[in-house]
């Protein structure tokens, strides 16, 4: 019988950044302790103006150790004002005891729209760990106006097995506009896509299954985006690793492929394609491999905003309109939620229009290849790949007081997912090389109006995973993982440069887990991890180097990229 491989699956951009300076860093920030096992994230803190915040705490000391939602009430504070505000900020903080403990799926929702969604840290026996979140609000404020139901969702089991517990704090930081200084444009209506009217995720099993909902919304909509997050549980946990149905036996893994991508209809009609990014939590193939820096974004999932502008004409006819998310490939499950923000004409009171052109449709099925071999000593082995790729065009017009306005959203998108396989008696060897990558321009032309937004991003991913036996019944597997985010999203104003926005996250960590005869693990060496950001626009640039071995964070560099 060949070696089985063990895949621990213990889970059930505003404009302007930080300025650090160029210098090295020879001590770590306040929360960075050189030496500490503790989570350490290379991530900034969001930018805010230099006015004191109106803090609005949402709830504090909660404790997770069962399954039930724990329900808060959010009301705008008296003191605060009514706005306008120049940034919304929630900030949270977590903590688990040290102990043993599955990662958890964390989400925060007011009003039944999602403002957070994460994971959790592992702890580890000797250590408790903590960690805090932010994240840029600002274009909810519509629904933080009025009193909202809140509501926390952190499933957790603790028992005489599973110790530790989860404990929770949240705030929102409502800063106002500085003196001379403009407020942002914020969307009008924060229509959530949700559970309910509490909040949470929808679990999406198949390719067939879409959270939908349907809105009749004003009539003057001019401008319509979606913010949608699709989280890989349970059987999807790992899509990345996964092969075709038919290879799925023979090699060990899941099935579908692995190839996923969220994809959103407006009354049925294709209206845009929301790349998954490939997350992988800290019980992620091997818990060692993210103590103490976490994978990209595991703690604070992105969501990946859609542009729905062409059909703003048809959302603004009066009538009730459908907007749904699925998942291509879903194989049991993925979590789900979406938010739909709609910012309104402020000097019509009806506009018309319609959808020009729509190229999108429905994912094509993917292109498969392999040519998988079974050698006369019953070695398994040879590549399998799995390729997506193609090209849209959306447009629509508007017709308003001030004239006709055309928008256009095209979208490039390439997939691709290659793996070797080599799979004996003693040894299970997969290596997947993964690779998202689109472009997606978006304008909008009319009178007075000349905007163009484009959005680059690549989702590299680099996995080598190795479990061999030996004839004592004792065994070892040995992970390395390269997880990458690159972002460049550039504005134009009437062809003047109005926003320019980088960032690149890189996450590289290895491990060797020893197991005994029984299969426990008895210890784990030669673990190193290291995490690189660097976000630049046009008010500044910050960086960051974190590395760490043997569990602990082994030294912080700030600004180094940025001095270059």
């Amino acid at each position: 019988m060949s070696a089985r491989p063990r895949l621990f699956a213990l889970a059930a951009l505003g404009s302007t950044m930080l300025v650090f300076g160029a210098a090295d860093s020879a001590t770590a920030p306040r929360d960075l302790v050189i030496g500490s096992g503790n989570t350490a994230t290379a991530d900034p803190p969001i930018a805010v103006p230099s006015t004191a915040p109106c803090v609005v705490p949402l709830f504090a000391n909660l404790t997770f150790a069962d399954f039930s939602p724990k329900p808060f009430s959010y009301a705008p504070s008296a003191t605060c004002g009514a706005g306008p505000w120049a940034k919304v900020v929630l900030a949270a903080d977590f903590a688990v005891t040290a102990g043993r403990q599955f990662d958890r799926t964390a989400s925060i929702w007011i009003g039944g729209a999602n403002v957070y969604f994460g994971t959790t840290a592992e702890p580890s026996a000797a250590v408790a760990r903590s960690w805090h979140v932010e994240n840029d609000l600002t274009d909810l404020t519509a629904l933080l106006a009025t009193a909202q139901p809140g509501l926390v969702q952190l499933d957790n089991l603790v028992n005489g097995t599973f110790t530790g517990v989860l404990t929770g704090r949240a705030e929102l930081r409502f800063y106002s506009v500085a003196p001379h200084a403009s407020a942002p444009v914020v969307p009008d209506l924060v229509l959530p896509l949700s559970a309910g009217p509490s909040g949470g995720a929808v679990g999406l099993a198949t390719t067939g299954d879409a959270l939908s909902r349907t809105f009749t919304l004003p009539t003057n909509v001019e401008r319509a985006f979606l913010d949608v997050i699709a989280q890989s549980q349970s059987g999807d946990e790992f899509w990345y690793t996964c092969v075709p149905d038919a290879l799925a036996g023979e090699l060990q893994s899941c099935g579908a492929t692995a190839f996923r991508e969220a994809e959103i209809t407006v009354d049925g009609r294709p209206a845009g394609v929301a790349p998954i990014y490939p997350w992988i939590y800290t019980g992620g193939i091997d818990p060692s491999l993210w103590r103490p820096i976490p994978g990209v974004q595991t703690l604070d999932f992105a969501p990946y905003r859609v542009d729905l502008t062409p059909f703003a004409g048809v959302l603004s006819d009066g009538k009730p309109h459908a907007v749904a998310v699925s998942v291509f490939g879903a194989n049991n499950f993925f979590a789900t939620t979406a938010s739909l923000l709609i910012y309104r004409d402020p000097r019509s009171a009806s506009v018309t229009g319609a959808v020009t052109a729509d190229t999108l449709t429905a994912a094509p099925a993917p292109r498969v290849t392999s040519n998988i071999t079974t050698a006369a000593d019953g070695t398994i082995s040879g590549p399998v790949a799995v390729t997506s790729a193609r090209h849209y065009r959306i447009a629509g017009f508007i017709d308003t007081a001030h004239g006709r306005v055309r928008s256009e959203v095209t979208g490039d998108i390439a997939f691709s997912n290659q793996q070797t396989f080599s799979i004996s008696s003693a040894l299970y060897h997969q290596q997947i090389t993964q690779r998202t990558g689109f472009v997606v321009h978006a304008t909008r032309d009319g009178r007075n109006v000349h905007t163009e937004t484009i959005d680059e991003q690549t989702w590299p991913l680099a996995v080598d995973f190795a479990f061999a036996s030996n004839a004592d019944g004792t065994s070892a597997q040995t992970t390395t993982i390269r997880q990458e985010l690159q972002r460049t999203t550039t504005v134009l104003d009437h062809s003047l440069l109005g926003e320019f926005r980088n960032l690149d996250n890189v996450v590289h960590t290895t491990d060797t887990l020893h197991f005994d005869a029984n299969g426990a693990v008895v210890s784990a060496t030669d673990q190193a991890s290291s995490q690189q950001l660097f976000a630049a626009d046009l008010a500044g640039c910050f960086s960051r180097d974190l590395t760490a071995a043997a569990g602990v964070l082994t030294s912080v560099v700030d600004g180094a990229a940025c001095g270059n």
